[in-house]
């Protein structure tokens, strides 16, 4: 029976090195994830003392066992009161979970309450609950495969994915005036789709020759690029266009002698060609290009910040409407020079009715009645003045012009 279970734990081994050694490659980037020394402090203090049980969710479970498809943000929530205070729960479980970026479907997370804190451990079940049959049978084999990243997100990526490629916000003018021009298209179509050639003619991005090391090869397309204004300054903070769609460039713009009407060869520009390999609407002459931007691979811890912030919502992104839904990407007036950074969670809050009070009829009076905190959301993407930011939560209307602040 020893032998067996030395035998066991061998190939259990042998397979972990083989699938590591297949796999590291591929998985070494996405776990260096970084760690800010306000988390880890934060973390410590916790891991050394707990978390008063008053922090819990009212309902938090006493276990828990990861599943997939969950995310890092439900989960804290599971446990705690409020959700962006991760590195608390991450503080609870310091001993087992040494890299809190890696939190795997099949995990089991138990709550253990002593002297009126709270800490949390995985794998092995506090003193008093009953045990789990972990007894795993296995047989002797060897098998190579690449280990996939199997680690649960923050967020549901695909809610904020589309918006590292697709969204288009510059803080620079002179950028977009630059940016290169759809002139035609073939047979002189009106619009052009997916899978159509276009004539592009630029400065930016298209070089005069051929084989410059600078040459762009992917390009987004966008139009109508409008001014985010700070609705309380009125300064112009950047600018946002629609996504259109996306473009490979086939060659690049140059110069040709071409003869004209009296006989002589007059050099004559020949637009760059470009095929548009995706297209979200449909495109026409006017439509401008800017360079692909590189795939952002961002880790987005929801945490606080630490410095108060006070803004607002400024811009929906793709709708041209007011209200905001639940998982919709806005706009906010505050960037990195404000101190917001990529996780950083902030309270909607919606203003308060201006109400006349009735209850005195000798001393009417106009009020304005408190704000009120009408959901969450969460910066994914920050600039130096403005940021892009899914709403995460939202227990009442949402709307344009609403204040962000930091949570409480």
């Amino acid at each position: 029976m020893a032998s067996s279970k030395r035998l066991a734990t061998r190939s259990i081994a042998v397979c972990a090195a083989l699938l590591l050694g297949a796999g590291l490659a591929s998985t070494t980037v996405a776990q260096n994830f970084p760690i800010t020394p306000s988390q880890r402090s934060t973390a410590e203090q916790v891991a050394a003392a707990g978390v008063p049980l008053s922090e819990l969710a009212p309902d938090a479970p006493d276990s828990y066992t990861v599943k997939r498809g969950d995310t890092l943000w439900r989960i804290s929530g599971l446990f705690l009161r409020s959700p962006w205070r991760w590195p608390e729960l991450w503080g609870m479980n310091m001993d087992e979970i040494h890299n809190p970026h890696r939190i795997y479907p099949g995990q089991t997370l138990y709550l253990e309450k002593v002297d009126g804190r709270a800490r949390l451990r995985a794998g092995v079940p506090p003193s008093g609950m009953p045990p789990v049959d972990e007894t795993v049978r296995v047989s002797p084999r060897v098998r190579m495969n690449g280990l996939p990243d199997t680690a649960i997100p923050t967020l549901p990526p695909h809610l904020i994915e589309p918006f590292l490629n697709e969204a288009i916000l510059v803080e620079d003018a002179g950028l977009l005036d630059r940016a290169p021009r759809i002139v035609s298209a073939p047979e002189d179509r009106v619009l052009i789709t997916e899978g159509d050639r276009a004539y592009v003619r630029g400065r930016a991005g298209t070089p005069m020759v051929e084989n410059d090391p600078r040459r762009v090869e992917a390009f987004r397309v966008f139009r109508n690029a409008v001014p985010l204004n700070d609705p309380v300054t009125g300064q112009v903070l950047g600018y946002q266009a629609a996504y259109l769609g996306s473009a490979e460039l086939v060659r690049s713009e140059s110069v040709q002698p071409v003869q004209a009407t009296n006989g002589k060869l007059v050099p004559t520009i020949v637009p760059a060609t470009v095929d548009i390999t995706r297209a979200k609407e449909e495109m026409r002459v006017g439509d401008r290009l800017l360079p692909e931007p590189p795939r952002v691979f961002s880790t987005y811890v929801p945490r606080a910040p630490t410095l108060p912030v006070d803004g607002s919502i400024i811009s929906v992104y793709g709708d041209a409407v007011a209200m905001v839904g639940q998982n919709q990407v806005v706009v906010l007036n505050r960037g990195t020079a404000e101190g917001l950074e990529n996780g950083h969670v902030l309270s909607i809050l919606k203003a308060g009715r201006m109400v006349l009070d009735r209850s005195e009829p000798r001393e009417r009076a106009n009020l304005k009645l408190p704000d009120e905190r009408s959901g969450f959301l969460m910066v994914f993407r920050a600039f130096e003045h403005l940021s892009y930011a899914l709403v995460l939560e939202i227990n009442d209307t949402v709307a344009i012009g609403d204040r962000v602040i930091n949570p409480r």
